[in-house]
């Protein structure tokens, strides 16, 4: 780790979609940064597909920086949702990129692994080229780059496989199937790494705290591991015995949007601009496992 002084020249942080996974575990840790002043929203407090009312909200709280948790993430329901998809994941960052870049403020846009196609056999770096295979990636992908032209000073991190204790996610719900069922089939070919969104989260802060670094960069937990390989550990650090879990195919488990088979982010990038250290994957599910078991 290395010494920092606080970035003084953000006070006033925007973060959308307060209401989801990060956006939860962001405000459960903003207090250990009180250096700046925050205002979390969701679409209750304000609209991001509406131009008028970001602009109106940028401008009125002085914002100064924008981290953008808000996204369509139902990756399968994108395919028959590309407009709605559209409009959140592509024109909604353009608006909040846009009204920021006015006052001569940043953002972080959170993006995905979905934006290349899963066809490597090594860890994806930044500049490697994109090609997603889906609505929710191409749209994510139409995002980062919008926001990268309206507002240069931005930054875009790329993670993968997110959950947390809140919201609906991978780990909550194979908890639940593993005390529901006694046979559960998960596909063993594809593979990636988890990321607990306690760990994103403190990955921004620190971003906030030293001083956004504007480009592309990558963020998940270390390690990889398959989703048959995940759901082992979950119901192991969870002591679920009375499920038996298979492994299956791709083609035995089909999907509406096509799933990248090789999701492993290479982190280099982020740990040495910002001289962090990377949780080990099975370290924060087990963390995240206490907190819903307590």
């Amino acid at each position: 780790m290395i010494e920092y002084k606080s970035n003084q020249d953000m006070k006033n942080i925007l973060i959308t979609g307060c209401n989801g996974q990060l956006g939860n575990e962001m405000q459960l840790i903003a207090p250990e940064f009180p250096e700046f002043n925050y205002f979390f929203t969701d679409v209750e407090q304000l609209d991001i597909t509406d131009n008028h009312a970001v602009e109106t909200y940028v401008s009125n709280h002085e914002i100064d920086c924008i981290v953008n948790c808000a996204a369509f993430t139902a990756v399968d329901k994108a395919e028959e949702a590309e407009d709605l998809c559209d409009l959140l994941n592509y024109r909604a960052p353009c608006f909040l990129a846009q009204a920021v870049a006015r006052r001569g403020g940043k953002m972080i846009q959170i993006s995905t692994d979905y934006v290349f196609d899963g066809t490597s056999c090594k860890p994806y770096q930044e500049s490697d080229k994109t090609c997603p295979t889906s609505v929710y990636g191409r749209t994510k992908l139409a995002g980062e780059e919008a926001v990268l032209a309206a507002c240069p000073e931005s930054a875009v991190v790329r993670t993968a496989w997110l959950y947390s204790s809140f919201g609906k996610n991978f780990v909550k719900t194979m908890l639940r199937l593993g005390r529901e069922k006694e046979e559960l089939g998960v596909v063993f070919d594809q593979v990636g790494t988890p990321t607990y969104a306690r760990d994103l989260a403190r990955m921004i802060f620190v971003m906030l705290d030293k001083g956004v670094v504007p480009g592309i960069y990558h963020y998940s937990d270390e390690g990889i591991i398959s989703w048959y390989d995940f759901t082992k550990a979950i119901h192991r650090l969870a002591g679920i015995q009375s499920c038996r879990v298979r492994p299956l195919h791709t083609e035995d488990y089909p999907t509406l949007a096509v799933r990248p088979h090789y999701s492993v982010l290479d982190k280099t990038k982020i740990k040495k601009t910002y001289g962090v250290e990377i949780p080990y994957w099975e370290e924060s599910l087990a963390e995240c496992i206490r907190l819903l078991e307590d």
